[in-house]
């Protein structure tokens, strides 16, 4: 069973999305929604949506609306996928918004309906625990099992994405990276709007790590907020994270200046002083003394930065890179030190010259 309310449009890709979190019903939004001043009227893709969850998908085709993004309803000529074939069958391009500890698992359940020669853009932001594997590795991991698999383009965005804002469909910007030619470009042109401005760039590596590493950088710019410790410590902490997280990308093959861009700096400064920064969120609970298992209990997003806190220190290990920014997050997060003795951590240490390389 699905739910649309009008005819597909010719002449147009068949783009599934999967994830019906706020970062796939935006996108469903992008790619459908009037855009009188770009695109036109028309709808630039015709999309289906797919949920791990059947009851959700349910309610979410009969209602068009999520309590995952308040105040956004779903395009009536999105249709909601109710089994997996129907879902990705006829996909020319699979966009995947599903959290990033998830992305194996459900890649690995649709792999017998995923069409040999469909592109994937992936939106999702973090590194898989145990591999450290960034989102497009993982997706390439687990289709490269089946021994008539051919290369396929594998791409992904990502920048600046409060998701109530581009549901609002306010000016942003974000960044499309692939290593296979020509593919960066098809996505900057499949979700270019008059609102949505999506540039290339060449660095995936350092793109889908920027968009990874920022989420750490976040929690601790939360932690600073909860304790009350002002704005210039927030800004100090903004700097010299952007200079650890591009050490790491740099030890890793990415480009350092991937980091001061759109994906790298300006995704982490939206996501450190946004109020509805769902990792800056966290972080703040967390310096206002809520333990971490409670703030999960009541969330209804997942905080990708936590996850991604123990990869990225299993990744410092691995390049040798000092990351105290990223160790104190972890401490907090997973040895419960206290978040005011891990500022007074990172305070204390060894004065040194400035590095921002």
């Amino acid at each position: 069973m699905s739910k649309t309310n009008s005819n597909p449009v010719p002449n147009v890709p068949k783009v599934c999305i999967l994830g019906i979190g706020q970062m796939g019903l935006v996108c469903s939004g992008a790619l459908t929604m009037p855009d009188p001043q770009g695109a036109g009227d028309a709808p630039r893709a015709n999309v289906t949506l797919w949920g791990y969850d059947d009851n959700e998908n349910g309610m979410l085709a009969q209602s068009r609306k999520s309590d995952r993004l308040p105040g956004f309803t779903l395009p009536d000529c999105v249709r909601i996928a109710m089994n997996d074939a129907e879902a990705l069958s006829d996909a020319d391009i699979i966009v995947n918004a599903i959290p990033v500890q998830f992305i194996r698992s459900v890649w690995e359940r649709i792999k017998p309906v995923v069409p040999i020669d469909a592109a994937v853009i992936s939106v999702a932001k973090g590194i898989e625990n145990e591999t450290l594997m960034r989102p497009t590795q993982i997706i390439a991991d687990v289709l490269l099992d089946d021994p008539d698999a051919k290369p396929r383009p594998l791409g992904c965005m990502s920048g600046p994405a409060i998701a109530t804002e581009l549901a609002a469909c306010l000016p942003a910007t974000m960044a499309a990276a692939s290593d296979h030619p020509g593919f960066s470009e098809i996505i900057q042109n499949l979700f270019s709007t008059s609102w949505l401005r999506i540039y290339t760039n060449p660095d995936l590596i350092g793109v889908e790590l920027a968009g990874a590493t920022k989420n750490v950088i976040a929690i601790a710019a939360g932690i600073i907020d909860g304790l009350g410790a002002g704005y210039n410590a927030k800004s100090a902490l903004l700097a010299r994270g952007l200079a650890e997280t591009t050490r790491l990308g740099e030890a890793m093959g990415a480009q350092s200046k991937t980091f001061y861009g759109i994906a790298g700096a300006g995704d982490l400064a939206t996501t450190c002083f946004s109020p509805e920064g769902r990792n800056r969120s966290c972080g703040e609970a967390l310096g206002k003394g809520v333990k971490l298992d409670q703030y999960l209990r009541d969330s209804l997003c997942v905080v990708e930065g936590i996850a991604t806190t123990s990869s990225v220190m299993d990744l410092a290990e691995r390049y040798k890179v000092d990351l105290p920014i990223a160790s104190a997050v972890y401490a907090v997060l997973f040895d419960h030190l206290d978040p005011v003795d891990a500022i007074a951590m990172l305070m204390s240490r060894q004065l040194k010259d400035e590095q921002v390389d």
